[in-house]
Parts: structure tokens; C-alpha cells; sequence
């Protein structure tokens, strides 16, 4: 077992059992018909997956999700996006109280130059449901259909696949992007508080940024123990120290996005 460690506020302890590589690809096998249920949900699955675009070209710039409800979403198509082309995605997630513009913040004004689409869920509640209500739910299900619509209308490249977000956004990109590391590449964690996923699935590369100055989630109990933590089960990680407070700088906003848009080595 390993235990997990990070803080909001307080010190937050998991136990998170490695899977070995068997198992890890069994349930990506099975993950599609297993997500389909509440169990999954609740166990943090994903069940969207890439597949064949339409061939009609759909509209560019910040569009909304349209999927219903107060808190909804926005899309993001840069200028240059091709149906005949796979694109990078990027699935943003924003801080506690925050919405689909603030998760937007950090890669939009890089993502024509980038050519990445980019998803901005909005929480259900105030903030995601891990957080909020101790355990994966509603944001789950909802950011799955977001995910399923997209994948539908896009040309999205399933080698180019990342999850990210700030503060309790990253704490739930980790969470979350470990868990469904069979579809994720790469998930980016700008200040997170802590992991807590449910399971070890795939080998997302792993961006990890943080200010030493951050008076909200201090860096000693959440990044400088959440990234020893990572590299020894096994995650390659990118960890980045910054001299401010709770931010996202836009020298490491651009690096995360050059670092996940890069071709494979």
C-alpha cells in the first residue's frame, strides 16, 4: 500500500493499492460497460472515449456546452482545428467557487497558437464533488457526458489527452486523471492540495507546478509530498517551483501546455 498524503488546510491521508500492469489493462478493458453504471460513477470511471468525427465542420472559437442546467460549460475550438486532423484536448477544471471561464484562463490565449481544443466543465456544486461530498459522483457523470459530447463532434487525438486544473481543480485532476489514466496522457496539477484516487490505471505523464510563497495550499504539505509520492509509484513527472503565491504563472502555464502538446518521444 501506498499512503497518500497532502493538505486543504489540514493533512488528508489515503491508502492507494498499486495495481500491476495486468490488472491495469483488464479494467481498461472493461471500463467502457462498467462506467455505464452507478457503481462506476461512484468508483470515479469514465466511459467516453474518442472516436470517428462527423466529417460537417462545427463552429470555432468559445462556444457553450449546451448540455443543460445553471452550471454548464464552455468549449474552446481554436481557429486552425481541421476535422480531417486530430487535435489535442485539454479538459480544464477551475478552483473552488470558480466556473468554466476561470478554468479557461490558464491555455486559452495559447490554444490557437497550439491549435488544442479545450473543455471547461463547470462543478456542480461550488466545487467538485470529490472535495464537497467526500467521495466521486455527480461531477463524474457530468463531466462524462461533456466528454462524450465532445469526442462525437471532434477530431480529438487520443494520444494527446489531458486532464488539468487548479487549486481544488488540480487535487481532482490528480484524483481523477490517475483513475482514468487509460484515457488520459497527461494530467497537470497547478497547486494542488492533495490526491485521493480510487484506483492506478495507465501512465499519464504527470506536470506539477507550485508557489512557494502560496498561502492557501502550502507547498510543504501538498506538492513537496505529493511529487515524491508520484515519481516512487512509478509517474514520470514534470515538478516546477515558482517564487509566488496561489497562481498560475504564465511562463508555466505555457511550459505545462508545450510540455503536453509535444510529439512523443
Amino acid at each position: 500500500m501506498l499512503t497518500r498524503v497532502g493538505g486543504t488546510g489540514a493533512v488528508l491521508l489515503l491508502a492507494w493499492g498499486i495495481r500491476s500492469a495486468k490488472e491495469s489493462t483488464d479494467m481498461a478493458r472493461t471500463g467502457t460497460q462498467a462506467a455505464t453504471s452507478g457503481d462506476a460513477v461512484k468508483q470515479g470511471r469514465l466511459s467516453a472515449r474518442p472516436q470517428p468525427p462527423p466529417v460537417v465542420a462545427p463552429a470555432r472559437g468559445l462556444l457553450p456546452l449546451g448540455l443543460g442546467g445553471r452550471r454548464d460549460g464552455l468549449l474552446f475550438v481554436p481557429r486552425s482545428y481541421r476535422v480531417d486532423r486530430l487535435a489535442p484536448l485539454g479538459v480544464m477544471l477551475h478552483g473552488a467557487g470558480g466556473n468554466a471561464r476561470h478554468a479557461l484562463s490558464p491555455w486559452q490565449k495559447l490554444a490557437d497558437e497550439a491549435g488544442v481544443l479545450l473543455l471547461a466543465p463547470d462543478s456542480r456544486g461550488l466545487t467538485w464533488d470529490l472535495l464537497a461530498e467526500d467521495g466521486f459522483g455527480p461531477d463524474v457523470a457530468f463531466l462524462d457526458r461533456a466528454l462524450a459530447y465532445v469526442f462525437a463532434h471532434y477530431a480529438v487525438d487520443p494520444g494527446r489527452l489531458a486532464l488539468e486544473g487548479f487549486s481544488d481543480g488540480a487535487s481532482y485532476a490528480l484524483s481523477l486523471g490517475l483513475t482514468n489514466g487509460d484515457l488520459f496522457t497527461h494530467v497537470v496539477a497547478f497547486s494542488p492540495g492533495f490526491l485521493a484516487p480510487a484506483a492506478q490505471r495507465g501512465e499519464p505523464k504527470v506536470f506539477v507546478s507550485h508557489g512557494v510563497k502560496d498561502e492557501v495550499l502550502r507547498i510543504e504539505p501538498c506538492s513537496r509530498r505529493l511529487v515524491p509520492l508520484l515519481e516512487q509509484a512509478g509517474y514520470a513527472v514534470r515538478y516546477r517551483e515558482f517564487d509566488g503565491p496561489h497562481t498560475v504563472p504564465a511562463d508555466t502555464a505555457r511550459e505545462a501546455l508545450d510540455w503536453f502538446t509535444a510529439p512523443a518521444e
